[in-house]
């Protein structure tokens, strides 16, 4: 056979390029769905309701609660963390309930001087135990913000503000805007605040509605992409019928760099494991993870563990690998086409989740009260585990090409990275499974064009 010639080398070099370039889409192509819609929970968003409560001779005085109408999605520790700029020269001379984080420069006041005299306030919530009389209802929870399906009864926090040098009527007030909600990192973005309708109060005997004098809107939707670039979760797959354990994919949180990044995770017979834990970051709850291949902070296994004549069971463990973290109030929810035949679920809470008339097939499962609902920092209590029976469905039920196992997953409202299809546990008379990769076709035509190249020289 002949040897290359020179504008084949070209060639060839010209196909590695293609090649490499589809290599870095396809791998990218991983996070393509974490953008700010979420087809599980299409109307989900938090909105925040500014009330004018009453008129004062500088202002006014506004309850300013924030909802949490997500299924799933709720806001954990550090909390919750409120911005927005004034559109004249306004300052809070006082706040129940929660406090800016800076006072700003006050120094044009005599006498009284305003809590804070900021352009761009930052406020967050108290903290639990704070004294009686700087509460109010819904307040000081240290920012934690449940979600609406889980626990309705924290889904909201409020805080009262007084605000002065602004508007004393309806016509000469002037609405906040660049509204920023940090929850407790980026992730959330805020829409522009828009006048609705007075909200309307009962009183505790329920014989005399009041309302808002004035009442504002604004609307922030989430995208795990701004939350973080990175995923924070992924799912392993096992089965009876395997013996094949599929682990989550390589390095699919990140990648063990303890050399260039030292501390980046730890492993948990290090003698310094104590040490690590209680480093610099554990006051900025900066993740501490324990090393593995995937390195991500929550590891969910989905076991398909046995088959009956009408019903087959599913396994589900949750691992925390954080040294650092505590999840409270965790939630999980999981897409499957046969949850509209679940039967029975022991030790989580269940509920249907039905995003669109007509379709059920996802699940939102959490912890028992007092029994499960914490998921411990890792270690031999991080994990939470139960299991699900199904009836089956003839028409729809198999166990091939990997039907058994989820379509999709969610940890605390962030999307969970699954194996690839080709790595699913098959059935042993399916055949010898295909040892197929996304890149196998690339490679087999630049190997194509590169032999059909030589011999045209």
């Amino acid at each position: 056979m002949r040897s290359l010639s020179s504008s084949a080398f070209e060639s060839m070099a010209e196909l590695s390029s293609f090649a490499v370039l589809l290599v870095l889409l396809l791998s990218c192509s991983r996070f393509s769905s974490t953008e700010a819609y979420d087809a599980l929970d299409p109307t989900g968003n938090i909105t925040i309701k500014w009330d004018v409560m009453s008129w004062t001779p500088d202002g006014y005085v506004a309850v300013v609660t924030i909802y949490n109408f997500q299924q799933y999605r709720h806001i954990q520790v550090p909390g919750w963390t409120l911005g927005w700029t004034w559109a004249k020269k306004e300052v809070i001379w006082g706040m129940m309930g929660g406090q800016t984080t800076e006072q700003g420069d006050c120094s044009r006041f005599k006498g009284n001087i305003p809590h804070c005299c900021k352009k761009d306030p930052t406020v967050v919530d108290l903290l639990p135990g704070t004294p009686y009389n700087l509460q109010i209802a819904n307040c000081c929870k240290g920012g934690v913000i449940n979600s609406w399906v889980q626990d309705p009864s924290n889904a909201a926090s409020s805080f009262q503000v007084s605000v002065g040098a602004a508007g004393t009527t309806n016509k000469t007030v002037r609405l906040p805007k660049n509204f920023t909600l940090k929850a407790p990192g980026p992730g959330y973005t805020c829409g522009p605040a828009k006048i609705v309708r007075p909200s309307k109060f009962v009183t505790a005997d329920k014989r005399r509605v009041t309302q808002a004098l004035m009442t504002w809107n604004i609307t922030c939707t989430y995208s795990q992409f701004l939350a973080q670039k990175t995923p924070t979760c992924c799912v392993s797959l096992s089965s009876f019928y395997n013996e094949t354990i599929v682990n989550c994919p390589m390095c699919t949180c990140g990648c063990q760099d303890n050399v260039t990044e030292p501390g980046s995770c730890v492993n948990p017979e290090s003698p310094y494991l104590a040490s690590a834990v209680s480093g610099p970051g554990k006051l900025s709850n900066t993740p501490l993870v324990r090393c593995t291949s995937h390195m991500c902070p929550i590891r969910v296994h989905w076991h398909v563990k046995l088959n009956y004549k009408e019903y087959w069971r599913v396994k589900v463990t949750i691992t925390n690998f954080n040294y650092r973290m505590n999840y409270t109030q965790w939630n999980l929810v999981v897409q499957h086409p046969n949850f509209d035949n679940l039967t029975k679920i022991f030790s989580f809470n269940y509920k249907s989740l039905t995003p669109y008339a007509g379709l059920n097939d996802t699940a939102m499962l959490w912890g028992v009260k007092f029994y499960n609902d914490l998921l411990m920092q890792a270690g031999p209590l991080g994990n939470v585990q139960s299991e699900l029976l199904f009836r089956k469905d003839k028409s729809t039920f198999t166990f091939e090409k990997g039907w058994a196992f989820p379509r999709r997953i969610y940890f605390n409202g962030d999307n969970c990275v699954m194996p690839p299809p080709d790595a699913y546990p098959w059935l042993p008379n399916a055949g010898s499974r295909p040892i197929v990769s996304l890149l196998y076709p690339a490679f087999t035509i630049l190997s194509l064009l590169v032999f059909l190249l030589a011999f045209a020289q």
